[in-house]
């Protein structure tokens, strides 16, 4: 199967439309009433876990091993958490979500200079999949390769403003020195060998791109979302939320939990690929973006990814006669080609391939 070279439709541009003053909006983008954002909503009170990855690099045994824990029952419970001292500057994280901020409250023109496609995503872009009458969700975005450096071309990242690619350069390449430390992290937790899922996602071959999303202020907030419901195809995912708007949801107990951001925070989440590797242990979880009626809102989502073409598996450690491979070997290319067609499905990807038991 591949994917079209064009949208199967006209480009709507959300953003666009939020602007017109419109007090309804288009059919295509209003959700079943089961995936409305009103509806199994739980307590306020209650916030995915919160680490200070200070604790890995602290000399003193105990504080090192317990900072281990928590990542481990993060991962293991809840499949997100929140990490501060983290090692990114915090004037750092507050400029690089307020260039892109600017980016789009540029002219339509500047911004349609970088419209995307089908193909690979890279640009800027307005929906995800090619399945034609699709349900569309209220955001517009900006995707862009950092790794591996053959698909990095600063020329289709944005020129303006001036700052803006600078920015990004620092930005990646502290985020993913981040995901190398946590990829050990996984390792120990698991009982593998420190640099076991390093090497499974390639080494230093590893895959990272950006996705900086726009949600527009929407007048009829409680009938669509900013993001449908999906777990995520990759590896780890380094979420910038903004911090004045709460957005992000994440599903627990058949409920849905809106993050509450901490200052210069970023949330870290589970992809398919880890549970895939981790057999069954590590679990991605489903998430969404709800929209608001007041306020627009800018988040900077970084997919940490194993090299594309690498074949992907449970860890053979991690298999036993109790808990046989859950998933069978296909690479990320493979994988990912999923969501690219059909868009966010909640976790009917992954769950899908689950061997019979």
């Amino acid at each position: 199967m591949v994917c079209p070279c064009d949208w199967p439709e006209p480009i709507v541009r959300v953003q666009s439309l939020s602007e017109s003053g419109t007090p309804i909006i288009p059919e295509r983008y209003i959700k079943p009433p089961l995936d409305r954002p009103s509806l199994n909503t739980s307590p306020q009170d209650i916030n995915i876990p919160l680490i200070d990855m200070s604790g890995l690099t602290n000399d003193n045994l105990t504080v090192h091993e317990a900072t281990l824990k928590q990542i481990s029952d993060a991962c293991r419970d809840w499949g997100f958490f929140q990490v501060v001292n983290h090692g990114l500057r915090a004037e750092l994280v507050d400029g690089v979500r307020e260039i892109w901020r600017e980016f789009f409250h540029e002219s339509m023109d500047v911004k349609q200079k970088y419209a995307n496609s089908p193909k690979t995503y890279e640009g800027y872009g307005s929906r995800l999949g090619v399945q034609k009458g699709a349900i569309l969700d209220w955001s517009d975005y900006y995707f862009l390769h950092y790794l591996p450096s053959s698909l990095k071309d600063h020329n289709k990242w944005p020129e303006k403003p001036s700052s803006l690619r600078e920015l990004v350069e620092e930005y990646s390449k502290d985020i993913v020195r981040l995901g190398n430390v946590l990829l050990e992290a996984f390792s120990i937790n698991l009982g593998l060998k420190h640099d076991y899922l390093q090497n499974a996602f390639g080494g230093e071959d590893v895959g990272a791109c950006l996705r900086v999303n726009f949600y527009p202020k929407c007048p009829q907030p409680d009938l669509t979302l900013g993001l449908s419901s999906h777990s995520d195809p990759g590896g780890i995912t380094f979420l910038l939320p903004d911090e004045n708007v709460s957005g992000l949801q994440v599903r627990r107990d058949q409920k849905w939990i809106t993050v509450k951001p901490v200052r210069h925070g970023i949330i870290v989440n589970v992809g398919d690929q880890i549970q895939v590797l981790s057999n069954g242990i590590y679990k991605s979880v489903e998430h969404r973006v709800i929209v608001n009626p007041n306020n627009e809102r800018v988040s900077l989502a970084y997919f940490y990814n194993p090299k594309s073409d690498l074949l992907i598996h449970p860890s053979p450690e991690l298999i036993t006669p109790e808990r046989p491979p859950m998933y069978p070997s296909m690479t990320f290319d493979e994988y990912r080609l999923f969501i690219r067609t059909k868009g966010p499905q909640g976790k009917s990807q992954v769950e899908s391939l689950k061997s019979p038991r």
